[in-house]
């Protein structure tokens, strides 16, 4: 049956009674809004995708994990390490030459000490002296029961004064002793450089020149 199209005073169509039924119709055959909806927020049955482990949860974010890290060989390591080859280890020893102190007592005095000491004693106007080097008993009376020790003994050429300097342990680290006369035997025993914690080749030429200036027996005086 054909539909009936009302027109008003003005001609304007006006609506049908089926567009009038159309928004009620649409409305029944609408979704219920009180139906639940997925969303993103976990529940207590519905566990976080992104913290659930995918084996037991479909639902987990797949995500993408690094491959392990591959260790280096040992001779790689080292070498990135910069450990020094064997070579250079001794080569680097061998740069630092050991100290003068360090050799055998007799050697010292003989190389070391007796130049220096003769080098000293020319700078401070003393010429001609004689030094030796030599193993025998304490010159001093009353002392020979001390026995042989070795000597450092300084004879000036006027032929009247004399010292000497005593090493009764055979080491510069030692026990050390000084003794001086003037045209006669010495009588007094001294000790020399005790209060040093540590006797070097300095440390002994110039403990010996300031006793002897304490003499007043160098040019200066």
């Amino acid at each position: 049956m054909a539909e009936q199209t009302n027109h008003n005073e003005a001609g304007e169509v006006a609506p049908s009674t089926v567009d009038k039924q159309a928004p009620t119709v649409a409305e029944q055959h609408a979704p219920s809004t009180d139906s639940p909806e997925a969303t993103d927020i976990p529940t207590s049955s519905a566990p976080d995708p992104k913290a659930a482990n995918p084996e037991t949860n479909p639902n987990a974010a797949k995500t993408k994990t690094a491959p392990p890290k591959r260790e280096k060989p040992a001779a790689a390591a080292k070498a990135a390490d910069g450990e020094k080859p064997a070579a250079a280890a001794k080569a680097a020893k061998k740069e630092k030459a050991p100290a003068v102190e360090d050799k055998p007592f007799a050697e010292f005095i003989q190389q070391d000490y007796l130049p220096a000491l003769q080098k000293a004693l020319a700078k401070e106007g003393v010429k001609d002296l004689q030094l030796s080097f030599v193993k025998q008993n304490v010159p001093i009376k009353g002392m020979e029961q001390l026995g042989e020790s070795w000597q450092i003994v300084g004879n000036f050429p006027d032929g009247v004064r004399h010292f000497n300097l005593y090493f009764p342990d055979e080491n510069i680290q030692g026990k050390k002793a000084f003794s001086c006369n003037e045209g006669k035997r010495p009588s007094t025993l001294e000790s020399f450089l005790i209060d040093e914690r540590k006797t070097t080749l300095d440390l002994l030429v110039y403990g010996l020149m300031q006793r002897l200036n304490g003499q007043k027996w160098l040019g200066r005086n």
